[in-house]
């Protein structure tokens, strides 16, 4: 694909992503079949959600005065199908938690900002249909995290539509909505320990299109909004790349760009602190890298995985449609032709320091050429989604290198351990999974985790100019080894080689290469296969590492990682 750097080239990229889908609508336009694999959800559901997330995108497109084309009739229609009860293809009732309530979000965008496309045409009869059905979310309880925002934009949709709507649920969402906030810009999703992507494209993104929507009739609630936007972006500007690419870090990593969806909507409400050419720049440089990489089907739909289709890495929640989340990412298509952002140059990352602490983020994120990494504790939640400790827990998360999630915990080529000390134990392996405690400090991180019952693990990671150091203070109640693993490099690209001496493995290609070395005690240098398809930014991987043997008591392990990206 073409790079692309005018408003114009974007709407056509837009039209490009979009134009494959046709052909899959149902003919009422309710719903959107586009793949086979199912979710946590019914299949009426999942065809739902297909159908709601191109608006992500068209919203923007057509308010932003995008060309005319066929897919506002269609998303007419299937909004009026889709809320008739009696109609084959009704979206059907709630129950709490639903995850139509997710979807409801990109339907409240479409009449909040692109009245005239979906809303101003239809009868009177049916605006009072779909506001009946939106109205459901009011009904249930919604999850105690970002979801709170799902209430916040229907009820706000419906009240500027002039529809009834429960003002209490809408001041009581409001104000949950304070309670997860934590400071210098950061929120936590609920309850929830991580720090990932849900804190920009969830919490932020929503916060700001509440700006756009209400700035008026709620100024100081929007004027914190945006303080708080700008205190984060200080911070989140230290996860993307000069090249583009943002830390793959986290679930829910099939939304792809939307990544940037925060740099979007920042563009259209405005970000002190930054100036439009260098939001720009973030912004375009993600989206080009993005339309390189070979993240569609034959069709040219978006598929599930994230630098290639990838099933296996995927959320419980991740159907067909959901990558199309990632149209998000296209908010900034609703600013004016004339609007300073679109005169403006195209600007570099401002001047970044190379290892910055994110203090609220927990995490140290160390910035070299052609790679970021974020050297992490572990800290995350004990819930029911998928791979958490692979997505969490890994002692660093690069850019470049991306992470692996296992085929099996049974062998060490299936659990694929880069960036993880492995323990195994009877045939199969254990890794860090939750922790007992842990500091982040400025030039350190800190934590104390157990993989198995009977082992006590203290791991130090020390940020060094070309990589970082691991110290691992291990107290066993008997004996086993375990591997500490480098990042798993990719043997598709050329010039590919791997090899080990006395205290050193490595694995390199033309573009990059990863050393383990063993400082303290004599450890077994070795280079692990990885399972295909088990790494998120290449297919085939090899990783370095230093497999020691354990015995019982204590013992402390010294390992140094150390890296090189050309490009």
């Amino acid at each position: 694909m073409k790079t692309c750097t005018t408003k114009q080239d974007f709407q056509q990229l837009l039209s490009n992503l979009l134009a494959p889908l046709k052909p899959f609508y149902l003919e009422s336009g309710a719903g959107l079949d586009i793949g086979h694999t199912g979710s946590c959800y019914p299949q009426r559901t999942i065809l739902m959600e297909a159908f709601s997330r191109p608006l992500w995108g068209l919203v923007p497109f057509w308010a932003g005065g995008g060309a005319e084309d066929d897919f506002a009739a269609l998303y007419r229609r299937g909004l009026v199908n889709g809320t008739n009860p009696d109609h084959p293809d009704y979206w059907g009732e709630f129950r709490r938690c639903d995850q139509k309530y997710v979807e409801m979000a990109a339907l409240s965008y479409a009449l909040l900002f692109a009245p005239d496309k979906v809303w101003t045409l239809i009868s009177d009869a049916e605006k009072a249909q779909i506001a009946r059905w939106l109205n459901g979310i009011n009904e249930f309880d919604v999850a105690d995290n970002n979801w709170q925002f799902f209430r916040i934009l229907v009820n706000v949709a419906l009240k500027k539509a002039g529809q009834p709507y429960d003002a209490e649920k809408l001041e009581k969402s409001l104000n949950r909505i304070e309670d997860f906030y934590l400071g210098d810009g950061w929120y936590q999703d609920g309850l929830t320990a991580q720090k990932d992507y849900y804190i920009p494209f969830a919490l932020h993104f929503y916060s700001l299109v509440y700006v756009l929507a209400m700035e008026n009739e709620d100024s100081d609630r929007c004027r914190r909004y945006r303080a708080r936007a700008a205190e984060f972006a200080k911070q989140f500007v230290y996860w993307f790349s000069e090249e583009g690419p943002a830390l793959p870090y986290g679930r829910s990593l099939t939304y792809r760009f939307a990544q940037a969806a925060f740099w979007s909507i920042a563009a259209v409400t405005g970000l002190d602190g930054f100036t439009p050419g260098q939001v720009k720049g973030i912004l375009f440089r993600h989206l080009n890298w993005w339309m390189q990489q070979p993240i569609f089907d034959n069709c040219g739909i978006l598929t599930i995985g994230y630098r290639y289709p990838n099933l296996h890495m995927a959320e419980s929640y991740n159907a067909p449609g959901s990558p199309y989340w990632s149209l998000k990412a296209f908010a900034f298509l609703m600013i004016p032709d004339d609007a300073p952002f679109w005169q403006a140059e195209i600007e570099p990352l401002p001047e970044l320091e190379p290892l910055k602490l994110l203090r609220r983020g927990e995490m140290l994120v160390q910035r070299r050429p052609h790679d970021v990494v974020a050297y992490v504790p572990g800290v995350h939640h004990e819930n029911n989604q998928v791979h958490v400790p692979e997505k969490y827990s890994k002692f660093a998360y690069s850019t470049h290198f991306g992470f692996s999630v296992p085929r099996s915990g049974k062998r060490i080529t299936e659990a694929v351990p880069d960036s993880m000390l492995a323990f195994e134990i009877s045939g199969h392996i254990f890794v860090r999974r939750l922790i007992d405690s842990f500091t982040v400090e400025e030039h350190r991180v800190v934590s104390t985790w157990s993989p198995f019952e009977g082992i006590t693990v203290t791991s130090e990671l020390l940020p060094q100019e070309n990589g970082h150091k691991r110290i691992h203070h291990i107290k066993s109640s008997f004996a086993c080894r375990a591997w500490d693993c480098g990042f798993a490099v990719s043997t598709r690209d050329s010039g590919y080689h791997a090899g080990k001496d006395d205290t050193t493995a490595w694995a390199a290609n033309d573009t990059s290469r990863c050393t383990v070395r063993s400082l303290g005690v004599q450890g077994a240098p070795a280079v692990i296969w990885g399972e295909p398809n088990t790494n998120l930014v290449t297919q085939t991987t090899e990783l370095p590492a230093i497999c020691y043997t354990i015995p019982a008591g204590e013992t402390t392990l010294e390992t140094e990682i150390t890296t090189e990206v050309t490009e």
